[in-house]
């Protein structure tokens, strides 16, 4: 897992072809605007949110956020111990996001 500020996650996620940007926040939190082209599985789901991660492709670059930082930084953990290699999280997380937002 690796903890990346604002600029380096979107820059590096600019140049990633292989990128798959998750937000792990509840749909109440999600209906508040998110990150485009993300893919939402809350976290807080517990065995169902293991279920749906373990679905994903191994061999994408994961980018992932949640409000604040902390959720998503548990995320990419819970993503390693499964065998996920790449995961960044977003420093600061959603609240601190300045960059694009869909509604």
């Amino acid at each position: 897992m690796a903890d990346l500020s604002q600029q380096e996650w979107e820059e590096q996620l600019t140049k990633d072809a292989n990128a798959f940007v998750l937000d792990v926040r509840t749909s109440d939190e999600v209906e508040e605007g998110y990150i485009p082209n993300s893919t939402n599985i809350d976290i807080y789901l517990g065995q169902d949110f293991l279920t749906e991660i373990e679905k994903l492709d191994k061999t994408k670059n994961f980018y992932v956020y949640c409000r604040s930082g902390n959720r998503s930084g548990q995320a990419c953990a819970i993503m390693n111990s499964i065998g996920i290699e790449n995961a960044y999280n977003l420093v600061g997380g959603f609240m601190n996001w300045e960059g694009e937002v869909a509604e």
